[in-house]
Formats: C-alpha cells, sequence, structure tokens
C-alpha cells in the first residue's frame, strides 16, 4: 500500500490528483445525463452510442495535433485552454437544457465540443505525468489516476443517475461546468511549481510527422498502439450498450448509474490490488486480463437479472483497470521527454480515438440483434483479441528500458546559429569482410535510431570499387532538425553507435555533411560548424567528428 501511494508525496502530483477526481465526479454524471437524455429523445440505441463516442470522437482527429503542441508549448497552458472549451460546452448544455431548447444534434454537437477539449488536454496531461513524480513511481501514479477516475466511476453515475431522476438533466449538467473550475485552479498551482525543460525550436508539421516516424520505427511503441487500438474496439460495448440493456434488465436511469458505478468499484479494486496481481500472473499479464475482461462481457450479456449484472460489471472494472494501466504505463516508459506529448497522444488515439467507433459499431449491432447478443459478440472478439496478446511481444513493466540523457552529454542550441536545408548526412564506414554480417545487424538498429530522431530517409551503400567502404545516408528536413536530432540521441543509442564504430577500420568512421542553402541568405558557416562540431563531442551521435572529412 505505501508503493501503490507514493506519489502523492509529491506535492503537484497530489494536487492535480485531487482536482482530477472531482472533474472525473463531474464528467461521469454529465454522461450519464447526456446518455439517457438523448435515450429519451431519440429512443435509439444508435444515437446514444454517437453521444457516448462524443465526448472521445474528437481524439480519433485531433489527439496527434494537441500532442505535438504539448511538445511545443507549456503543457499547463495547453491545459487550461482545454478547461475552459469543456466547462463553456457543459454550461451551454446546461442553459439550453433548462430552456428546453435543446434537441438531440444540438447535444451531440455540444458533446463533440467537450470532446475538442478532452482531445486537447489529455495528451499534455499525461506527458505531465514523469515532471509530476520520480520515473520510479510513473507506474504507480498512473495507477493512482486510474483509482482517482475510478472512485469517480462508482461515484458520479450513482450520482447522476438521482439527479436526472430527482431535478433533471440541466442540473447535471451546471453541476460539471463548477467542477471545470476547480480543475483551472489546480493546473494554475501546478504550473507555478514546476520547472519545465525548455522546448526544440522546429516547426508544427516536422514535429507531426517526427511523432508519427517515431512510432513506426520504435517496434515495441507501434505494437503496443496496435493492441491498445484493438482491445478498444471489442471492450467499448460494455459502456455504450449499457443504457439500452439497463432497460433490458428492468431497470432505470438510477439503475443504469449504479451499474456503471458497479464497474468503477471494481476498477477501484484493480488500482491497489495491481502489483501482487500482476507479478503472479508475470509474462501473461496482459494476456489474461484481456481475456478476463471479454469473460466478464460474456457473463453480463447473458446475465439474468441485476444482481449478476452487477457482478459482471465490477468484474468488467477490475480487469479493465489492470489491461489499461499496464498499457499506458508501457506506453510512458517507451516515451523520451522530447516526444512525450506526441507519442501519448498516440496512445490516446488507440485508445480514446478508436474506442468511439467501436462505441457506434456496438450500438449499431445492439439496433439489430439486440443489445445481450451484441455484449456477447463483441466480448467473444476481446476473449479472442487476449489469447493472441503474447504475438504482440509486449514487454513486462520491469523490462522496460526507458530512454536515458546523460548530463554530460547534455549540449546547448544556439537558434543564432541556425538555417539551412534540407541536409544530408554521410558516414564512411571502412569494415572487414568477416565483420561485415554482424555491422549490418547493428546498423539496422542504428536505421530505426536515425528515423525515429529525425531523418525522413536513410540507406545503406556498399562501394562497388572499395568493396570495404560502407556509406550510411540519412536526410533531414533542415540544419534546424538535425541539430534538435543531437539532443535526442539517448544513452542507449550513443552506446549502439559507438559499437559500430568499433567495427571501423580506418579510425573512423569518416563524415560528411551536405547542406541546402538559402543562397540569397546564407548563414554564418563559422559559427554553424563551431556548434555543430561541440554537439558531436558531446552527445555520442559520431564520436571523434570531423567536419573536414
Amino acid at each position: 500500500m505505501g508503493s501503490a501511494v507514493a506519489p502523492l508525496h509529491h506535492s503537484a502530483f497530489r494536487v492535480l490528483w485531487a482536482v482530477s477526481i472531482l472533474s472525473a465526479i463531474g464528467t461521469f454524471i454529465q454522461s450519464i445525463a447526456a446518455s439517457w437524455l438523448m435515450l429519451e429523445m431519440t429512443g435509439s440505441s444508435t444515437w446514444v452510442g454517437l453521444m457516448v463516442a462524443s465526448s472521445t470522437l474528437p481524439l480519433l482527429f485531433l489527439a496527434l495535433f494537441a500532442g505535438t503542441l504539448a511538445d511545443m508549448f507549456d503543457r499547463t497552458k495547453i491545459m487550461l485552454i482545454a478547461q475552459v472549451i469543456m466547462g463553456g460546452s457543459a454550461l451551454t448544455m446546461a442553459i439550453l437544457t433548462r430552456s428546453g431548447v435543446i434537441t438531440p444534434p444540438l447535444l451531440l454537437g455540444l458533446g463533440l465540443l467537450l470532446g475538442t477539449g478532452v482531445a486537447l488536454n489529455l495528451p499534455a496531461f499525461q506527458a505531465l505525468l514523469p515532471n509530476l513524480v520520480p520515473r520510479g513511481l510513473i507506474a504507480s501514479a498512473v495507477a493512482l489516476q486510474s483509482a482517482a477516475f475510478n472512485t469517480a466511476r462508482a461515484v458520479g453515475p450513482a450520482i447522476g443517475g438521482i439527479l436526472v431522476v430527482s431535478a433533471g438533466p440541466a442540473l447535471a449538467f451546471g453541476l460539471n461546468s463548477l467542477t471545470y473550475v476547480a480543475a483551472i485552479v489546480g493546473i494554475l498551482v501546478v504550473g507555478r511549481a514546476l520547472n519545465m525543460p525548455d522546448r526544440e525550436p522546429t516547426s508544427f508539421t516536422s514535429a507531426v510527422a517526427l511523432g508519427l516516424r517515431f512510432a513506426r520505427f520504435t517496434p515495441q511503441f507501434a505494437r503496443l498502439l496496435f493492441l491498445t487500438a484493438l482491445f478498444a474496439v471489442t471492450s467499448a460495448v460494455v459502456q455504450a450498450v449499457l443504457p439500452s440493456h439497463t432497460l433490458t434488465l428492468g431497470g432505470t436511469a438510477e439503475t443504469f448509474g449504479f451499474l456503471l458505478g458497479a464497474m468503477g468499484i471494481g476498477a477501484l479494486v484493480g488500482a491497489f490490488i495491481r502489483q501482487p496481481v500482476m507479478n503472479l500472473l508475470g509474462d501473461r499479464g496482459t494476456m489474461v486480463t484481456v481475456v478476463a475482461f471479454g469473460l466478464s462481457g460474456i457473463l453480463l450479456g447473458t446475465a439474468p437479472n441485476l444482481p449478476v449484472a452487477v457482478l459482471a460489471m465490477i468484474l468488467a472494472g477490475l480487469f479493465w483497470l489492470l489491461t489499461l494501466t499496464d498499457l499506458r504505463t508501457a506506453a510512458q516508459l517507451l516515451s523520451p521527454e522530447w516526444i512525450r506529448g506526441r507519442t501519448m497522444a498516440m496512445y490516446t488515439l488507440s485508445f480514446g480515438g478508436i474506442l468511439p467507433l467501436g462505441a457506434i459499431l456496438s450500438g449499431v449491432v445492439a439496433d439489430w440483434i439486440g443489445t445481450s447478443m451484441a455484449i456477447v459478440s463483441f466480448s467473444i472478439g476481446t476473449v479472442v483479441l487476449g489469447l493472441v496478446t503474447p504475438l504482440f511481444k509486449i514487454p513486462k513493466l520491469d523490462d522496460i528500458v526507458t530512454p536515458e540523457f546523460s548530463e554530460d552529454r547534455a549540449a546547448h542550441l544556439d537558434d543564432d546559429t541556425i538555417g539551412g536545408g534540407p541536409v544530408v548526412v554521410l558516414n564512411v564506414w571502412t569494415i572487414d569482410e568477416e565483420d561485415f554480417a554482424e555491422f549490418t545487424l547493428v546498423m539496422n538498429e542504428i536505421r530505426m535510431v536515425r528515423l525515429r530522431t529525425g531523418a525522413y530517409r536513410w540507406r545503406l551503400f556498399r562501394d562497388t570499387n572499395e568493396p570495404h567502404r560502407i556509406t550510411e545516408f540519412f536526410a533531414l528536413g533542415s540544419w534546424e532538425e538535425h541539430l534538435a536530432q543531437h539532443g535526442r540521441i539517448d544513452d542507449a543509442s550513443a552506446a549502439l553507435i559507438a559499437q559500430a564504430r568499433s567495427f571501423d577500420r580506418a579510425g573512423g568512421p569518416r563524415t560528411r555533411h551536405m547542406i541546402a542553402i538559402d543562397v540569397e541568405h546564407p548563414p554564418d558557416f563559422d559559427e554553424l560548424l563551431v556548434t555543430h562540431a561541440e554537439l558531436h563531442r558531446t552527445d555520442g551521435s559520431i564520436p571523434d567528428f570531423d567536419h573536414n572529412g
């Protein structure tokens, strides 16, 4: 238990954790009210599925752009803007519902606006976590955030159900708008206390493209995103179809809130037993929790009465928490600071952005074959996904090597020396024939390093006249991007480059840089090369760099 709550000893995390509980309670109150109001206005599971999806659907289109902003600007300021958008949407819902002019399209549109705020907020919030607690406490912090969210899940839906029945949805919307005021105050307090690292000077389009390349050329991360997206599609049915399934079981809006709260209770329990359970499950942990969530869904779909449905929701919440905590923590640990906003945006996209697609699909299927069969069918898909999870080769959290950057290799860029591009880098290696096969294996790993740290093209060439000479070629969009690439070389990558250099038999490699320049406004090459040479001496990108070579 001491390990589980250790992140709360850090004041910045504690403040955001506290306000996130209040905000999440408001979110669940609103979710219940909006879903039930939509059901009353339309009587359609498809419309309800769209409403459930509205708060996360914008993630599908905006998450990567929001993550890029989180890497380029102050993350706390982005979060503040997001709170204003979400609070304004909730307040407008309250006013229009109270005045009696709300319609299904208008309610859905405001839900999408709120979802836009969610899409802006989540990548910045998730990327901020490693700045709030030490690296060793990230998993516990993620679990505590999940505990906060699921405390709200246990309380919020029940409150929402009671409010809808007793006072109507307008009051629920209004209460949710007030929770964003508390969130704004908390973010302001944390923003003043944090000392955030400097952001790289780069263009927005280059930053977006680099985020995509990082995911593509970091195999473990790419497989993690794919698994998370598939889980989002198959698992969405439990919450998306629950309002209609509640009616099938003979329940009311209050019953719906109670069932969703039961899922929150299960998740809350999971947050505090996560570590011993996952230790017990070992390498098969994610496989077991995904399968168990699917079995819980099957139990929900076949439940003959409300008590069995409550049990199914408690179990679903437990295994939902265990699965998503490990997946999200793995994404955090695989991400270096310089690109964490974009990586967490892609994780958010793979789950939160795909989840509404699963919600919409499950709503359509439920209208076609009924809620019980829809839940059972999608849950069977989750069981199958769990059984094939080992094929994704997702490492245990303890086995993940987080990118580290030694202080003695840190270098500071001088913006005045930046200019010109694109840039081509040529590294000429002299390799003995007997080392060629092993050298190419190492260079394939270096290829991944170059491409995920800024290069958009990489090739390895062998000289036809002198086969022992191997030329590594890679291209970047600008001199600015190449200088930034030096700061992205983590310790493991520097060690890998040093390993490749050990094969070179000519004291090299010899390096050439070719820069396309603006002939009307050429940069100061003397200053440019001084900065560049200093980077090579400190970051390990190519040891013993000679820019005249």
